[in-house]
């Protein structure tokens, strides 16, 4: 990702305690994406080997996530997402990893390309809402 958008994700988590969590280390990123059996996009290693769990425009959790995004991690959200959605799940999303929701109960995942989806449950249809994660963080710190 550019650096000058890394400097104002910086900027902005530090204005308040709770937005970003402990970064994800190498060991935490290859257990998860050998229990989960893929792998994980760069843009995404790339923000919680920084910043952990943390507020992105969305909040995107990791492992240690900052106390305001939740405890829940990437692993158990993906878990539970496709344990309750395997049999329906659209091509591009096989493979994707939760990495939030809507708060209404609809998962954001991103697939190993790099776009960032909403599944919307109700509908059983997947939205393309992002490009890429930096196209989603971009958007959200202008």
């Amino acid at each position: 990702m550019k650096q000058d958008l890394l400097k104002k994700i910086r900027a902005m988590l530090s204005t308040q305690d709770g937005l970003s969590g402990q970064p994800a280390t190498d060991a935490e990123i290859n257990a998860a994406e050998k229990k989960l059996n893929v792998r994980f996009n760069e843009q995404y290693v790339e923000f919680i080997k920084l910043f952990g769990g943390a507020f992105g425009g969305i909040d995107i959790h990791a492992f240690q996530n900052g106390a305001l995004i939740g405890k829940a991690t990437v692993t158990e959200m993906t878990e539970k997402f496709w344990g309750t959605y395997a049999d329906k799940l659209p091509e591009e999303l096989v493979g994707a990893v939760v990495i939030s929701d809507d708060g209404s109960g609809n998962p954001i995942l991103i697939n190993t390309t790099g776009e960032i989806y909403i599944y919307l449950h109700e509908e059983d249809e997947a939205e393309l809402l992002y490009d890429s994660l930096e196209a989603l963080l971009t958007k959200s710190f202008p």
